[in-house]
């Protein structure tokens, strides 16, 4: 969920559903994040009914698409004001700079509520809520670091972040969470995921310094 760059959203109205694309972000706490247009027929239909459904997907294991990993997770949505909420959605999706100040965009947030997990061809698994909320300590704890383990990191290790995105470049931390990072170079952005959650800030450096060795080996 949180490497997905593009996903569905599945919205319904008098009983018809409606699928559209979206651009998905995760909050800390693993709610997905759309920047939503009051012009689309999505929007509306949250508006009057804010049960929804996102799926998001990996990469196929082969040509067969039903190889692919996904997750479709069911949720209730509602607008979020948080600046800091929107901020983050920007550093994933950063060319959305261009239209998320105008007036008829919002973000809305998806509160998971369950979702239904396919591995792949005959792998599948339903979740619950409690198996898609983060420890809620642990959430808190790196939140509060974030600006300074990103900052640290894009100041003091830049050679180290461009070694975990796999090119050289530039590449800037531009987000902390529990699960991993988010590295940026122009309106590139690449997840890295730590070997294991993490639950607090000093867990960070142990984790760069297990993938840095990782990706020189």
């Amino acid at each position: 969920m949180r490497a997905a760059r593009t996903g569905y959203l599945a919205t319904a109205e008098e009983g018809q559903p409606l699928v559209s694309l979206a651009t998905p972000a995760c909050a800390p706490d693993l709610s997905l994040l759309l920047l939503l247009s009051d012009l689309s027929a999505h929007t509306r239909q949250l508006r009057r009914n804010p049960r929804c459904s996102v799926m998001v997907l990996g990469v196929p294991e082969g040509a067969n698409p039903q190889t692919t990993p996904r997750v479709s997770i069911t949720g209730v949505a509602e607008i979020d004001a948080d600046p800091a909420l929107k901020a983050r959605w920007l550093a994933i999706h950063p060319y959305g700079a261009l239209y998320a100040d105008f007036g008829d965009f919002a973000l809305w947030r998806v509160k998971p509520l369950g979702a239904m997990f396919v591995g792949g061809f005959a792998r599948a698994a339903r979740l619950r809520q409690a198996d898609l909320t983060p420890d809620p300590d642990a959430v808190t704890a790196l939140l509060s670091a974030e600006s300074e383990i990103c900052t640290h990191c894009n100041e003091d290790h830049p050679d180290t972040l461009s070694l975990l995105a796999g090119e050289p470049g530039a590449w800037r931390m531009v987000t902390c969470d529990v699960d991993g990072c988010d590295l940026m170079l122009g309106e590139a952005v690449r997840r890295v995921t730590w070997t294991a959650p993490v639950s607090k800030p000093e867990d960070v450096r142990r984790e760069l310094i297990l993938l840095a060795r990782s990706a020189r080996a």
